[in-house]
């Protein structure tokens, strides 16, 4: 009996696995899938749904090669298969093609897009699979000729001799196949400054906004194609800070900022899905800067609250990332490019001078969620990061100054007030006093961000 092993193949993901068979006078026993011994030796932890078995009568019985898209873990219960793969997917490995045999001490990991087919090698063989998805009426998946001439699957027994369905014989040849597209990101939110870095960065991303799929709508997220996607980018908030203390703007905010990452954070699990979650400064009252990740939230207002719990219903997603940022600037309306319309319009502006952070730049917020998607849990393990631009942190008033003189005016132009005295006669939420993160958790998986004064002055520059 060998011991429990996992074998790389010529087709990415394609693994086999060896399995110990006990035997004795009696028969045998094997653990066909043992996900911790399994996991620990690199098979993925692919969570499989449904059980399936075909049970062939007679030798020669030949299936496939069938392409669906979802993972397979395959077996033989007894008897002999020989099994072939065959690479669909998009990509330089399409058309590879791997080979083996089945039998009771060997099972093989199909990974989602690659083709799967199999001939029996005995009489009364039971052919069994694990998959991690349910099969839906309606989905089209590629399928490959037995017999086609540039797989040239070297079948044990000749085609011509073996049973094989009519369908199966009739399906098109490598060359007429359609890839298999890879699962794509799905950007929420995708109008906002931080949707738009994310489509601009995120190659054959679907980006959508509330007219096309609103999170709040439990028939709309039940109708979604969600397998179509591997990652869920929630760049979708209310962000009307001061609207929220309305008897209008509440409700709103707590559908959206709450009720909604609760149901993605179902959808992910669900469907397999990482959940990345973009939340706010505001879930802290700002009585201290420097925050830490596990410094407890004590959100002010009804927009901090919302977002506070949002963040809670994201972190019960199996995989996750919340993403906490603030001060963001990119595409579209934000405080600087406010200062830089000032300031070329000969204007002073008040500026409050007591409200203390860091600008994010939505390239750099995308530029780290880009370097946690790609790293490895092990290396950055789900769960909440801070993130923003590096540097000292500054007040509003800084910054207004930094886009003056930058934009040409004298940054003395820049007005300081104190917080109290803007608000004066003003209905406000509260804002924290204090933004600035503690940026080590970030750092700590390699990600070293770049500083916000130099960013400012580029971001500045190209505004023309």
């Amino acid at each position: 009996m060998s011991d429990l092993a996992v074998e790389t193949t010529a087709i990415p993901g394609l693994l086999v696995v060896r399995l110990p068979v006990h035997a004795d006078a009696r028969g045998w026993f094997k653990e066909n899938w043992q996900r911790a011994k399994m996991t620990a030796l690199g098979l993925p932890d692919f969570e499989p749904v449904q059980h399936n078995v075909a049970f062939n009568a007679r030798r020669g019985t030949t299936r496939g090669v069938h392409t669906e898209p979802w993972d397979k873990f395959v077996s033989v219960t007894g008897g002999r298969a020989f099994g072939a793969w065959v690479d669909m997917r998009e990509g330089d490995s399409f058309g590879t093609v791997v080979t083996c045999e089945l039998d009771p001490a060997t099972a093989v990991f199909v990974p989602r897009g690659v083709g799967n087919s199999y001939q029996t090698l005995d009489d009364a063989v039971a052919y069994t699979y694990l998959v991690n998805d349910h099969w839906r009426a309606g989905e089209a998946y590629p399928a490959l000729d037995l017999a086609d001439p540039d797989a040239a699957i070297a079948w044990p027994i000749p085609l011509a001799e073996a049973e094989v369905s009519e369908k199966d014989r009739s399906q098109p040849r490598l060359a007429e196949v359609t890839p298999m597209a890879p699962r794509t990101p799905l950007v929420l939110g995708a109008n906002g400054q931080v949707g738009r870095a994310l489509l601009a960065a995120l190659p054959g991303a679907v980006g959508v906004g509330r007219d096309e799929l609103d999170v709040t709508d439990a028939d709309a997220v039940a109708a979604w194609p969600w397998h179509r996607h591997d990652v869920v980018l929630n760049a979708a908030a209310y962000t009307a800070v001061d609207a929220a203390e309305t008897p209008e703007g509440r409700p709103a905010a707590w559908a959206a900022n709450a009720a909604a990452p609760a149901a993605l954070a179902r959808v992910a699990d669900a469907h397999r899905l990482t959940l990345v979650h973009y939340s706010t400064e505001y879930v802290f009252d700002g009585t201290r800067g420097d925050h830490v990740e596990s410094e407890p939230v004590s959100p002010l207002g009804v927009y901090a609250q919302s977002k506070a719990a949002g963040e809670l219903a994201a972190t019960t997603a199996k995989r996750h990332y919340v993403l906490r940022t603030s001060w963001v600037v990119g595409e579209g309306g934000n405080f600087v490019r406010t200062m830089a319309r000032l300031a070329a319009g000969g204007v002073s502006p008040s500026v409050v001078d007591d409200q203390v952070g860091r600008l994010t730049f939505a390239d750099e917020l995308v530029r780290a969620t880009r370097h946690l998607l790609d790293a490895t849990p092990e290396r950055a393990p789900y769960g909440v990061y801070h993130v923003s631009n590096g540097g000292e942190p500054t007040t509003w008033a800084d910054v207004a100054a930094a886009v003056f003189e930058a934009a040409g005016r004298d940054p003395g132009d820049v007005v300081r007030v104190s917080t109290a005295e803007y608000a004066a006669g003003k209905t406000l939420a509260p804002r924290p006093a204090r933004s600035d993160f503690d940026l080590a958790k970030l750092r700590s998986t390699g990600f070293e961000p770049a500083e916000a004064l130099p960013a400012l002055r580029r971001y500045v520059a190209g505004l023309g």
